[in-house]
């Protein structure tokens, strides 16, 4: 059976915005928090002014006094003894594998603060308790002074969502399908499940009607996780067990024979995740040319960063492999999609960046800073399949879609690029 594929334009965007080119590390973390209120709080004092239109703004945290009702804006700093510790996160020697604590803001000693350049003001009430609140975030407070020198919060008032470009018009169905998690190891780098993946993708696989829906994916997304590379063996630099990197080297060979073969059928863009071979610090780079070569030999083939933005027949596709949605459940107990969601309103995709989230200490700009609404949010690695949509005040609209580990799951998430519905697709093992 001779399938008709459908095709779509594909750009990648994050040549600005996410790409970094050659890393060094001699810079402090500081000038990229200033570099984010610089951004933020404009949008955020427009915002508040339009919400409290009779409630004058206090410049800086520091300058608030007496019981008058005032509005401040700043950066939310939560401090909290189960956050982790740098120091000890140095000196342990499995310290990488050890960057996050849990339950930031359930500890007894959580404090939440306001801060900008004058200094920073604690935050108190109710309204703090039962907010969505990480730190990072860039945001403005209605209150008071109390007697002891916090703020007593009234209500909140965030950045909201950017711009959005119009949704494009599509005459037919076309599918972009999105995969998390597939989870090669050395010891199990192709499972049946990945070769059933792979044959229903390329529509060889399955009856008619499902061979005909495989015809219209016209693009796959890897979100992440793709492999899962050993770690090096403890020990001193020239013990020869911690520099074997033979089935790392193997597993890579695998796995770019394995995502050829889609490649030679679909266009396909890979994004690496928190287990891939690259950089920890968010925005990881693309996977390089060298472990993927039999796919770089595709024109459809594309290695992205992470996050990482993508325009397919002019809809905007932001997409992220999970960490940084993942750091964000650290400060609350909200559902991972509603998380996602409340970045989108914030303007910020990882405001916990660096304070918990590991991330390259940019000094002139934040990339991490939204100044156009995506159509489709996309985050990977996810412990189920999940899919809302977010909305604007000036009609925005953004599908924001939980991808579920594949390797947990078998489940491909399939979204209509016409209608923006998805849905989670079962390949059966």
């Amino acid at each position: 059976m001779i399938l008709n594929r459908a095709s779509v334009a594909a750009t990648d965007d994050t040549t600005n915005v996410f790409r970094t080119g050659r890393r060094t590390y001699g810079q402090q973390f500081d000038e990229l928090y200033s570099q984010r209120l610089r951004e933020l709080k404009p949008a955020a004092s427009e915002a508040a002014s339009q919400r409290w239109p009779q409630v004058r703004l206090t410049p800086t945290v520091l300058n608030v006094e007496g019981p008058e009702p005032t509005y401040i804006v700043g950066t939310v700093f939560i401090d909290s003894g189960s956050k982790p510790s740098t120091l000890q996160q140095v000196e342990s020697e499995r310290w990488v594998s050890n960057l996050h604590g849990s339950g930031y803001r359930e500890a007894s000693d959580s404090v939440v603060f306001l801060e900008d350049e004058s200094g920073r003001i604690r935050l108190v009430g109710k309204n703090v308790e039962k907010a969505i609140l990480a730190s990072g975030i860039i945001m403005a407070a209605l209150g008071v002074e109390t007697a002891e020198g916090d703020f007593e919060v009234a209500d909140l008032c965030f950045a909201r969502m950017a711009p959005q470009s119009p949704l494009p018009e599509m005459a037919e169905d076309k599918y972009v399908a999105l995969v998390s998690g597939l989870a090669m190891t050395p010891d199990r780098p192709i499972s049946l499940a990945l070769q059933l993946l792979a044959e229903t993708l390329c529509g060889t696989l399955g009856s008619n009607q499902t061979q005909q829906l495989a015809a219209r994916i016209a693009q796959v997304v890897l979100v992440g996780n793709t492999m899962v590379l050993p770690p090096a063996p403890l020990g001193h630099a020239e013990d020869a067990r911690a520099n074997d990197r033979t089935p790392a080297a193997k597993l890579a060979k695998q796995a770019d024979d394995f995502l050829a073969d889609i490649a030679a059928n679909i266009p396909m863009a890979v994004m690496p995740g928190a287990d891939d071979p690259a950089d920890i610090s968010l925005p990881q780079q693309p996977l390089p040319r060298s472990l993927l070569m039999q796919c770089a030999q595709y024109s459809g083939f594309q290695s992205l960063t992470n996050p990482a933005m993508l325009h397919l027949d002019g809809l905007q596709f932001l997409g992220s492999s999970g960490q940084n949605v993942d750091d964000l459940r650290r400060y609350s107990q909200e559902p991972n999609k509603l998380l996602a969601a409340a970045s989108l309103g914030w303007r910020h995709i990882a405001p916990t960046a660096p304070d918990t989230l590991w991330c390259y200490p940019f000094t002139t700009h934040d990339p991490f800073v939204l100044h156009a609404t995506p159509h489709v949010y996309f985050v990977g690695n996810q412990d189920k399949f999940d899919s809302m949509v977010t909305s604007g005040p000036d009609g925005q609209h953004t599908r924001v879609i939980m991808v579920p580990r594949f390797a947990d799951s078998h489940q491909v998430v399939l979204l209509n690029m016409r209608t923006l519905e998805c849905t989670a697709l079962e390949i059966a093992a």
